[in-house]
């Protein structure tokens, strides 16, 4: 393994630096400080750091895939902001833990490793704690990177401490990049080449009840249905007003709507049915029936299930200043995907889909029900769920992870 002086510095910064990583903590923030907040359950433990709200559906997504094939197996999450634990929050596997990550100081490292002694160590997506790596490894936990996403901007960035960046990199037991230019990047700043593979993006199609699918397909009938996913507050009413110019051409249309904040439910649907609509709400077992004009489905963990009974979708976060929601669910799952101008925290995926024609961006409620009023012309919505599955759907991409993931766990276990 490469020796690196910038590497030797930090990790003597970060031995004795205490007081300067902890500089913007307050006295209430133990997990930053390696404190756990809750016990070590027993049994095998993946421990998994989410960098960013980006990678939220796809870690739980992942990891509940894990969990469900390994009843014996618990999964430590880990995340740096409040944005991404908000990400996570009413989402989470009853074997899932949810904590802060501790910063970059070797005392709080060492206070958290020894409490949560992980089985395997997950790095995803565009950035890694150096100190955190280098410790990881000093005690021999399997150690892999996925997801690996480096930019021309991080490129950069990283190659002004080449040394430091290809001595981290070797200590990754396997590290399967997001795409070819991240792999090539990667090689670049020192990634051994028998250890990096290209694994495209490792979202895994969301699960769901069948019999309840069925069942729902039953009610709606042949009615025209479209879903809006994971909504913020402020966009319900532009949501409510294309649903009815759009009602102008498809009579019996069915909205169903899936607020990203379920403990809203219950204040969307008093303002909808102030406004006259015909609301079953989810979450207290009212029945849809021909005369529902809007489903509110104010419950976790459902999805999957929707994604797959509506054939267009408009992904919330968009139309106010939220930064847009995940739109890899979607397209594996055979959604046709719509979407506001405020796609930030997706931007990367958004493009691949919009190069793909496989999206459709719409500005406010006209143009919402106009191009909605497009999509959802059966042969418009297949067109743009093709190319979005074509450019996320690969199974083959899911199952790789997954497979490596599950490889560093003992046969008894599975």
């Amino acid at each position: 393994m490469g020796r690196s002086v910038s590497l030797a510095a930090y990790m003597l910064f970060s031995r004795f630096g205490e007081r300067w990583f902890a500089r913007k903590l307050s006295t209430s923030d133990f997990e930053r400080r390696g404190i756990a907040s809750t016990a070590r359950p027993n049994g095998p433990l993946m421990w998994i750091n989410a960098t960013t709200v980006q990678s939220a559906d796809t870690v739980l997504a992942l990891t509940r895939r894990l969990l469900n094939q390994n009843p014996e197996l618990a999964c430590l999450i880990t995340t740096q902001s409040q944005s991404t634990v908000s990400a996570f929050e009413g989402l989470m596997h009853p074997r899932m833990i949810l904590q802060y990550i501790p910063v970059d100081a070797k005392t709080y490292i060492d206070a958290f490793l020894d409490h949560w002694r992980p089985d395997l160590s997950v790095w995803t997506g565009i950035e890694f704690l150096p100190a955190f790596v280098v410790q990881t490894r000093k005690r021999n936990i399997p150690t892999v990177y996925i997801d690996a996403l480096m930019s021309t901007k991080s490129f950069r960035k990283y190659r002004f401490v080449n040394g430091m960046a290809a001595s981290l990199l070797q200590r990754f037991d396997q590290i399967l990049a997001l795409d070819a230019p991240s792999k090539k990047r990667l090689q670049n700043l020192g990634a051994p080449t028998d250890k990096i593979k290209v694994s495209g993006n490792s979202a895994t199609p969301l699960h769901h009840n069948e019999t309840q699918r069925k069942a729902l397909s039953r009610a709606i009938g042949g009615r025209a249905v479209w879903l809006a996913a994971l909504t913020e507050e402020g966009e319900e009413e532009a949501i409510l007003a294309a649903h009815r110019i759009t009602r102008r051409s498809f009579p019996e249309l069915l909205l169903i709507l899936v607020p990203r904040h379920t403990t809203r439910g219950d204040k969307i649907a008093e303002n909808l049915i102030k406004q006259g609509c015909a609301v079953a709400q989810r979450s207290k077992n009212q029945q849809l029936d021909r005369q529902t004009d809007i489903y509110l489905s104010d419950t976790i963990d459902e999805m999957g299930l929707w994604y797959r009974i509506a054939p267009v979708t408009f992904l919330g976060g968009s139309l106010v200043a939220k930064g847009g929601q995940n739109p890899s669910n979607a397209a594996a799952l055979g959604s046709a995907i719509l979407h506001g101008p405020n796609v930030s925290n997706f931007a990367d995926t958004y493009k691949i889909l919009t190069d793909a024609d496989a999206c459709i961006n719409v500005t406010d409620s006209t143009d919402l029900a106009a191009k909605l009023e497009a999509t959802l012309v059966p042969e418009r919505a297949a067109q743009l769920a093709t190319a979005a599955w074509g450019a996320y759907g690969d199974e083959a991409t899911t199952d790789h992870v997954f497979d490596l993931l599950q490889s560093y766990f003992p046969k008894e276990v599975r």
